[in-house]
């Protein structure tokens, strides 16, 4: 049975029980659904640029240095492996096992990978290692029979940074040609395998791969670009189909990874796995690229792809005594993975935190298609909550609400306080209007501009509470959460 996919700093923190610190009544899911009761157990991993995959009842998360963890709820993760050395329960003689990537890619450590079990039952891991101040990288498959290893190395299926000729025949140039780190390898809804890759450098790029090896057709060189290119901050690409919209999702990630670097995740969707891929602004993202001559030109590509979140901070209401605040520092190189039993869509990333450096954990949040057929991102980590049938009544109050924006920046924006009034209207540090249907959906203008998404009951960690939240879009592509005032 093939098992379906898609559809660093190392630091283990271990997350205790939360404490329940509000009422029956204030727990109480209104609106049906899961996401009452006792608060949530999360137990928490570092897992730098995590790929998902499912495999019977359990999921598991891949990621650079050989890092790996496991989870049956999405909440509570156990560290399978971490760190390029002999010894990782993954490949465990890695030095020598690897010694030609490593070699090529004058590294002594692994990128991120991918892993996916193909028709003959066995699993596939697409390994990478590149030197990091250039594109000088490897990518190659292992092989094993059981999902947590060991893995067999099956040789190097593609090489960038070479001084001279490329693997598509030309002469490699770091502006127009990929960085062949990064691997997303999935099945289309045809069951043709694909394989979307990239980093910085030339840009993104998509190969067919071959279903029963796993490798890459002959003749396609490094196969067709989809966006990027002079050096674009642009990496961590990552492709979901969603039968519910009859679109392949590509996310990204813009920016630079570190906590001063702007890490923020974005997404743009096509027909076909090799596109073209479009914005919600019907921008074609092959012209999401830098400057020629211009290193990192960040302004040049910011307006593309739809971002779903960058760096912010929930903060205490005023009257929230003993509340702590709660966000994220460059959050990114997300994975996807919708359920098709449950109907739920989850982004799975690893973040940072404000006023923790470079400390990375990995975290889990629940997507929803909005009436543009657009991914939106609920506010807080996913804590088992199931979308519910809501009322006005439900909805309406104070909010502190954050709005990601456009800008590729390393400042956090903070929450200001909205109020969703009875009466349909908005006021606080914005105005405009909302509005409930269908149970959930929710539509919000603000200043002229409408946002389309959904009202979702969750588990608030800076409260301890369950509170009412909505997570909206713009057709520009902007992204604006609430979380209720407790």
């Amino acid at each position: 049975m093939i098992t379906l996919k898609k559809l660093g700093f190392s630091l283990v923190v271990t997350a205790g029980l939360l404490s329940a610190c509000s009422s029956p009544a204030e727990q109480a899911d209104k609106g049906g659904g899961e996401g009452s009761g006792a608060a949530p157990v999360f137990a928490d991993v570092s897992v730098h640029d995590p790929s998902v995959i499912k495999v019977k009842d359990t999921y598991y998360v891949f990621g650079s240095h050989l890092a790996s963890a496991k989870s049956k709820d999405l909440m509570s993760w156990t560290q399978i492996s971490d760190g390029v050395a002999d010894g990782n329960p993954l490949i465990p003689n890695v030095t020598t096992e690897l010694s030609e990537t490593l070699g090529w890619a004058q590294s002594d450590t692994l990128w991120a990978p991918d892993v996916i079990q193909l028709a003959d039952g066995k699993f596939y891991m697409y390994y990478n290692a590149c030197r990091g101040d250039s594109p000088l990288s490897a990518m190659g498959i292992a092989v094993a029979d059981n999902i947590e290893g060991p893995y067999k190395n099956k040789g190097i299926i593609l090489k960038s940074g070479m001084d001279g000729v490329s693997d598509d025949g030309t002469v490699y140039n770091a502006n127009e040609q990929p960085n062949v780190v990064d691997p997303d390898v999935l099945f289309d809804k045809n069951g043709e395998l694909w394989m979307v890759y990239g980093s910085y450098s030339g840009g993104i790029f998509v190969l067919k791969l071959d279903p029963e090896t796993g490798k890459p057709l002959k003749s396609q060189g490094y196969g067709k670009k989809v966006l990027g290119g002079y050096h674009a901050r642009i990496e961590g690409s990552y492709m979901l189909y969603s039968p519910e919209t009859d679109y392949y999702y590509l996310f990204l990630s813009f920016g630079g990874l570190t906590a001063d670097g702007g890490y923020n995740i974005r997404v743009a969707r096509s027909k076909s796995p090799d596109g073209p891929f479009t914005d919600a602004q019907g921008q074609d993202m092959i012209n999401a690229q830098g400057t020629p001559g211009v290193l990192f030109d960040d302004p040049a590509y910011a307006p593309y792809g739809v971002k779903l979140m960058g760096n912010f901070e929930f903060q205490p209401a005023d009257g929230e005594t003993g509340m702590s605040s709660e966000g994220y520092v460059s959050p990114g190189h997300n994975s996807a993975y919708y359920d098709e039993d449950t109907g739920k869509y989850y982004l799975i990333f690893h973040t940072r935190f404000p006023g923790r450096g470079e400390e990375h954990e990995v975290r889990v949040h629940q997507m929803f298609m909005n009436d543009k057929g657009w991914p939106v991102v609920a506010p807080h980590r996913y804590a088992g909550e199931t979308i519910g049938d809501y009322t006005e009544e439900d909805a309406a109050g104070s909010y502190t609400m954050i709005n990601h924006g456009k800008v590729i920046s390393a400042e956090t924006v903070e929450s200001e306080i909205i109020e969703l009034k009875k009466d349909g209207t908005v006021t606080g540090a914005v105005s405009g209007t909302w509005s409930l249907k269908d149970g959930h959906n929710a539509v919000i203008t603000i200043d002229g501009t409408k946002y389309d998404g959904v009202f979702l009951r969750q588990w608030d960690e800076g409260t301890q509470s369950h509170v009412m939240t909505f997570t909206v879009q713009s057709e520009e592509g902007v992204s604006i959460w609430g979380s209720h005032v407790k």
